[in-house]
């Protein structure tokens, strides 16, 4: 580890360093206690100020909201974790029964003791929030018609000229419906977690009219790229999109938002800045041939890559289209509307 760039862990905007120490890996439910108790960082008499620690007549007590998906991790093995907890800080944790959605509530004679707690829980969570996979993402869609015409024929001809190719087939290519330009991920784990992304999104309505001067982006679709290091061995294909105007206004957007969701954790940073990208090919779409429904989708460590060589000198500077931007949307993964694009949890206008 970096001691001048240990990692750190965003909570409600607090930032904390994180210890590093080794994970030990149980069979599904099984989860021990991560020696958090032992950092510094977590001094017996630091303040909660993102919580209010309510005094009683018993003492202190303080709730606060957990998704139920991650109770098994407060829990641990056989309770391992929680009994450690509760004997560090000298309190009580009541955790509600798995699948319940409520509240995580902690006891304790003394206020500091109570503080600990709450703080410890959240490095907890939060820990192993990162390692859930994401629910929903934001994104400015792609689905135009005319974009969508463009991506089809794109495709036909493609498996007309290059089905030959390695790992070239049908099954690794976007739905036309689902194109989109992808800002970032989320992992939001019950319907509370939606509700506040849904109003977060709706705070950046401000700044994305501003940078928009208040009406749709005139975009193009131009171009083809892909993300390995060889085009004999690819695994994502992408058209490039671009401000008409030769702006950089919606990368400004992508960044802002970007910036903003980091900044209330709803977000993890990756890049400095967003990689504005269209998928058009993912092996990770590809069915598996061996499979008897002919359903089934490769894993990350399973995917089966592609030649791109002759795609790339072909359709380098492919057209797909033109259209007016006027939309950021937060949809979650997977689930699709009637018209079959991802069903949307919220979405602004930039007019």
């Amino acid at each position: 580890m970096d001691v001048l760039r240990p990692p750190v862990i965003n909570i409600n905007g607090r930032i904390y360093r994180r210890n590093i120490v080794k994970e030990e890996h149980y069979e599904e439910e099984d989860f021990s206690y991560m020696g958090l108790s032992e950092s510094k960082d977590l001094a017996e008499g630091e303040s909660c100020d993102s919580h209010f620690i309510e005094q009683t007549d018993k003492g202190y007590h303080c709730a606060i909201d957990v998704p139920s998906v991650l109770y098994k991790y407060i829990i641990g093995k056989k309770g391992e974790t929680r009994r450690r907890l509760e004997f560090d800080t000298k309190t009580s944790i009541s955790i509600p029964k798995p699948g319940i959605e409520g509240q995580i509530v902690i006891t304790g004679a003394q206020k500091a003791a109570v503080s600990s707690a709450v703080t410890r829980v959240e490095v907890l969570v939060e820990s192993f929030r990162k390692k859930q996979p994401f629910t929903h993402f934001l994104s400015f869609p792609l689905n135009d018609s005319k974009v969508q015409d463009g991506f089809q024929t794109f495709k036909d001809e493609v498996l007309r000229q290059f089905s030959q190719d390695h790992g070239v087939e049908e099954s690794i290519f976007q739905n036309p419906v689902k194109l989109h330009l992808t800002i970032g991920t989320l992992a939001l784990l019950n319907d509370t977690e939606v509700r506040k992304a849904c109003e977060h999104l709706q705070e950046c309505q401000t700044f994305v009219r501003d940078i928009a001067e208040g009406k749709p982006l005139p975009l193009e679709v131009t171009g083809i790229e892909y993300m390995n290091d060889d085009p004999a061995m690819v695994d994502v294909l992408y058209a490039k999109v671009n401000v008409i105007d030769g702006t950089d206004r919606l990368q400004m957007i992508a960044d802002r938002m970007m910036e903003y969701f980091v900044s209330v954790g709803l977000m993890v940073r990756e890049w400095d800045r967003v990689k504005l990208h269209g998928t058009v090919m993912n092996t990770l779409f590809r069915k598996d041939s061996t499979d008897l429904g002919g359903a089934g989708k490769q894993t990350t460590s399973e995917r089966e890559a592609f030649d791109a060589r002759n795609i790339l000198k072909k359709f380098g500077n492919y057209r797909f289209g033109e259209f007016e931007l006027n939309t950021v949307q937060l949809s979650q993964r997977y689930s699709t509307d009637c018209t079959g694009y991802y069903s949307s949890a919220g979405s602004i206008s930039f007019s």
